[in-house]
């Protein structure tokens, strides 16, 4: 589905070597995601797809996104389901695709722990991010294409965004601290329309397929550790 494009990013130049679609990540430093939920699934409980707008700091429109799953799925598994994730430009076009295979992500079973894939359509991967396994606090790796860790990822112990953004930290391989996702405290968002908004910093000359895992990055936090505390209904299942 097409959208119009006034409300849109302006799409930059060409870029050598960048997969189509992802010039909108050469010029950008940080994203805002924001979760789409209609007003009639808050009262009927019943939980949708996932749906999410991707802006710039102007909020210009970047891309938007769709989960591609199933009733029985979403309400079995919860915040721990498989999913395909779809992201088109304003034109519809898909330009970006996360998959993540059910796994698990307890530290009981640290040998099969959550990883999501980031790929360019029609099926070029961009990168993956894989979680490590930890006591407390959460720790990602994320890998490029050729499955060479570039950076790593961190969280707080405490995810309970009561007064305060909760921030994951995006840090180089020796541990300095380049960007950072962070689910940003919105009251009437988190506590009334189950609605959540998160920022996303980086490096303005990391590569774009990093970029678009760091996306995917986001992605998978928010379905580990935020939609799980907010369902309710047939989402009560989620863990």
């Amino acid at each position: 589905m097409a959208h119009e494009p006034s409300e849109w990013m302006h799409i930059p130049s060409a870029v050598i070597g960048c997969p189509p679609g992802l010039e909108y990540l050469s010029t950008l430093d940080c994203l805002y995601v924001e979760e789409q939920v209609d007003i009639i699934d808050l009262f009927i409980g019943f939980e949708q797809n996932n749906r999410y707008i991707i802006k710039n700091i102007y909020g210009e429109k970047i891309y938007w996104a769709v989960e591609d799953n199933d009733c029985c799925t979403r309400c079995m598994c919860g915040g721990a389901r498989p999913f395909d994730m779809k992201v088109f430009d304003y034109r519809g076009v898909e330009v970006i695709h996360f998959r993540r295979p059910l796994r698990c992500q307890s530290c009981c079973f640290p040998c099969c722990l959550q990883v999501i894939e980031v790929f360019s359509p029609p099926g070029e991967l961009l990168g993956t991010v894989e979680q490590n396994w930890t006591l407390c606090k959460p720790d990602y790796s994320v890998k490029n294409h050729n499955g060479e860790t570039v950076l790593r990822i961190t969280g707080p112990i405490c995810m309970l965004p009561m007064c305060c953004d909760v921030e994951f930290k995006i840090l180089s391989l020796d541990g300095q601290q380049v960007g950072r996702i962070s689910k940003n405290l919105n009251i009437v968002g988190d506590w009334l329309l189950n609605v959540h908004f998160f920022g996303i910093s980086f490096p303005l000359d990391l590569d774009v397929r990093m970029k678009a895992v760091m996306l995917g990055a986001c992605m998978l936090i928010d379905m580990m550790y935020m939609q799980r505390r907010d369902r309710q209904g047939c989402n009560s299942g989620r863990s």
